[in-house]
């Protein structure tokens, strides 16, 4: 840290390049992807209806239309008032504020897809300020060059804004992105707040920068509570905070100590309003959930966290086993080793520590198999916490790489530069084409679907509300046209099929239920479409009687 250089001219116009690329990654096709279950019901809260009452209308065994499905996502008749509601009564676990800037912003832009995303899109830009500022505080570098950042901040910019998991959740209609700028934010006004109080000045110095440590300390109360009206998780991020105050404190109750609880304090008392909503629906929840649920063993986790690992720096949506995915997990498995190896030998270790405990705290408890109640497979994007650390720790090795090496070494490791940048952006422009991504989950397959129903005359799409398709038939009616028409029951109720339609599809079916429909109209189902989540079945005559519908045909046309 000592010997570092001015940042040369070259640096600079590659930091702006790629940022300059990663911007308009993230501003364009935003409405080519596959709008998925996990974003239609953001829509269905912002809407301000309840899943009952969407359910209650448009489960009711009637045929109707994809356009029915518009009252429920996005902007209408109701207040925001509702939409707050809506969140209390069924999703608490989702605090409102995301929710209440996306409606305001679709008063204005509309309902479209393209809109909700671009809220998003123009919320990941603040994640290039956020780290930069949190670098400052944590590398405690000054500029070097004015305007210009210190090479760890210009570096952790330029990995940021090409990384390709900041890139899946930069156009996800999801509050995640909005979760890592908070987390920034917080993190960057504690190192300072920190900072202040511990630098050794007269006293005279000290009473002139009260009221700037009262400021920033006033900051990092503001900023908590808004992390925690955006995701809950944040509550293991202070916990983070809360672990290196103390430890760097060297276990005493100090003045910092002090005044980060008071601070931490009065920004968990802003969330307490929300929070005794949170309390109840948990109760709620040990009342009526299963203690019964199995969970799932250890190696997959641990493969799935590798897989993870492997995409803040390279991801082209390879399936999982896919062979070539081990030897990238294995790269960037010693690649991030290596930079918190060498994060932890070569700076204070009131910086590393920082780091470590940003990374590990916040995933530990989804590590924890006693803790886990969906799969971890089902909460990838809790962990960005752990995302941004490792960021952070790359960034500070290779901006420290490419100044204080010998030449010969240096070359080096401009070539790992080269590569991390070249991975990044083929990875951005592979997902910039595509029309799913591995982050879609259960929505994954529905293009394809869509493709196969949309080719037919007169289709009809056959569903019930159970499981996870309520809302993936959502999130197929954005990919279907007009022409597909859609007949809803709920609790698996025999349909009455109308006659005018000529091909008919089951929508991911229990057996029995198909088997129920089969028997009812004397017809079989052939499976078009199946993978890990769903499967899609059309409706046909029996075998023997297709064949004598078409043996005439077949002579006539032999004649």
């Amino acid at each position: 840290m000592r010997h570092l250089k001015f940042v040369p001219s070259w640096l600079r116009f590659l930091i702006i390049f790629l940022l300059t690329m990663g911007i308009l990654f993230r501003f364009f096709n935003l409405d080519t992807k596959v709008y998925s279950h996990d974003e239609t019901y953001t829509s269905l809260r912002i809407s301000g209806y309840t899943r009952t009452e969407a359910q209650n209308k448009l489960f009711n065994g009637s045929v109707i239309g994809k356009e029915s499905f518009a009252q429920f996502q996005g902007v209408n008749q109701k207040s925001l008032n509702d939409t707050i509601m809506t969140l209390a009564k069924e999703d608490s676990l989702h605090p409102p504020l995301y929710y209440i800037i996306a409606r305001l912003w679709l008063e204005v832009f509309g309902n479209s897809v393209t809109a909700i995303r671009s809220l998003s899109a123009l919320i990941s830009l603040l994640v290039f300020p956020g780290v930069y500022w949190l670098c400052r505080e944590l590398f405690n570098v000054p500029l070097l060059v004015p305007g210009v950042a210190m090479p760890a901040a210009g570096v952790a910019i330029a990995l940021m804004a090409i990384s390709p998991i900041q890139l899946v959740y930069a156009q996800e209609a999801q509050e995640y992105i909005l979760w890592l700028v908070t987390i920034l934010l917080s993190s960057a006004s504690l190192l300072r707040a920190i900072r202040l109080e511990s630098q050794d000045q007269d006293q005279l110095a000290k009473q002139r920068q009260q009221p700037e440590i009262f400021t920033i300390w006033s900051i990092y109360a503001v900023t908590l509570a808004i992390s925690l009206y955006t995701f809950l998780w944040s509550a293991f991020v202070a916990v983070a905070h809360g672990i290196y105050v103390i430890t760097t404190a060297r276990f005493q109750f100090s003045s910092t100590v002090r005044t980060y609880l008071l601070s931490s304090l009065i920004g968990f008392l802003a969330f307490m309003p929300w929070f005794v909503v949170v309390i109840g629906d948990f109760f709620q929840f040990l009342i009526s959930a299963d203690k019964a649920t199995p969970q799932s063993s250890l190696m997959p986790k641990f493969e799935f966290l590798l897989m993870q690992l492997s995409r803040i720096f390279f991801d082209i949506d390879l399936s999982a086993d896919n062979q070539f995915n081990y030897l990238i997990t294995l790269i960037c498995f010693i690649f991030v080793g290596y930079s918190i190896y060498f994060l932890c030998q070569t700076t204070n270790y009131k910086v590393w520590l920082f780091l470590i405990i940003l990374i590990v705290v916040p995933a530990l408890p989804l590590i924890l198999p006693d803790l886990m109640l969906e799969g971890i497979q089902s909460s990838e994007l809790y962990f960005m916490p752990s995302y941004l650390g490792i960021q952070v720790a790359v960034a500070y090795l290779l901006g420290t790489k490419i100044y204080n090496e010998s030449v010969s070494r240096q070359n080096i490791w401009y070539a790992i530069v080269g590569l991390v940048i070249i991975c990044g952006l083929i990875s951005c422009k592979v997902n910039f084409q595509a029309e799913t991504w591995w982050n879609k989950g259960i929505s994954y397959g529905n293009p394809q679907v869509a493709q196969i129903i949309n080719l037919t005359t007169r289709p009809l799409l056959i569903s019930d509300a159970l499981g996870n398709n309520y809302g993936n038939v959502f999130s197929l009616s954005y990919l279907l046209e007009p022409k597909v028409q859609f007949l809803l029951v709920q609790n698996q109720k025999i349909p009455k099929i109308p006659d005018r339609f000529a091909d008919v599809f089951l929508f991911n079916p229990s057996d029995s239920w198909r088997e129920t429909i089969e028997k009812k109209y004397n017809l079989k189902t052939d499976i078009v479409y199946s993978d890990k989540y769903y499967s899609v079945w059309k409706l046909a005559k029996p075998r023997s009687v297709r064949q004598r519908d078409i043996l005439p045909k077949t002579k006539l046309f032999n004649r």
